[in-house]
């Protein structure tokens, strides 16, 4: 069976007037269902540049990049979409919710779109689900300004989830947190995970990487490294709301 990601010789060439920037240089690598991958690396390193690619933001200039057995490097940019809302889920660093909407409607938001939307009573249903999934049981209908920062990031982990993806991509998802706050949202990460959720988070920091299970370090736009977390670090802070499946 084939992998769920399947990248082969990647490169993403940006051309500034006469000047080219190779973003990435013949990335490869593979991620099977069920993984926790960090992708690691400085400012610079293409890390960013390869997340737009895997998440379908962006077509690589050369190489190939099959998910769940697709080949989506030469899509246009219409059906890049419906692969993203179809298969991809994503938390990003700044939340990235609507004010002055609630967390429920927050959540419901992806499945407006795509075919076979849903009905309005089924939207509620599901998104009501996700978000108990991940600890806001209760806090449905408070707005954004009415929930802390981890909170908030909860909500975007639930958003990424309402379309049951077969990929969340996380980038940088506790860069505007604390580090208690990011403790409680990787634990999120690790307990979806043992769901048999697949999760690639995009990352420059070291502490949250070890909560992964693979590494994959890149510089120059290139892979240096590929290989298994030594010690998978455990989160740390008290009371973690994990994913109602995985309570005790």
């Amino acid at each position: 069976m084939p992998a769920l990601v399947e990248v082969c010789d990647l490169v993403k060439v940006y051309r500034m007037g006469p000047t080219e920037v190779r973003a990435l240089d013949g990335v490869s690598l593979s991620v099977e269902a069920g993984e926790f991958v960090a992708v690691m690396g400085p400012s610079g390193s293409g890390k960013s540049t390869l997340m737009n690619l895997l998440g379908c933001l962006d077509r690589p200039t050369e190489g190939s990049y099959y998910l769940d057995g697709v080949d989506v490097s030469r899509l246009d940019s219409d059906s890049r979409a419906e692969i993203r809302n179809a298969k991809i889920g994503f938390v990003f660093q700044s939340f990235n919710l609507l004010a002055r909407t609630s967390a429920l409607e927050n959540v419901e938001l992806p499945l407006l779109y795509g075919r076979g939307a849903l009905g309005p009573r089924e939207r509620m249903v599901r998104a009501r689900k996700v978000l108990a999934d991940v600890g806001l049981e209760g806090r449905e209908h408070h707005h954004p300004s009415q929930l802390s920062g981890g909170q908030q990031q909860r909500v975007a982990v639930a958003r990424a989830l309402i379309t049951d993806p077969a990929i969340l991509l996380a980038d940088e998802p506790t860069g505007n947190l604390d580090s208690r706050t990011s403790e409680e949202i990787l634990a999120t990460f690790q307990a979806l995970n043992a769901l048999g959720r697949t999760i690639i988070l995009i990352t420059h920091e070291q502490e949250v990487a070890q909560h992964a299970r693979r590494a994959i370090h890149m510089r120059d736009g290139k892979v240096v490294s590929d290989e298994p977390v030594a010690q998978v670090l455990a989160p740390r802070a008290a009371g973690v709301p994990l994913p109602r499946e995985v309570r005790s």
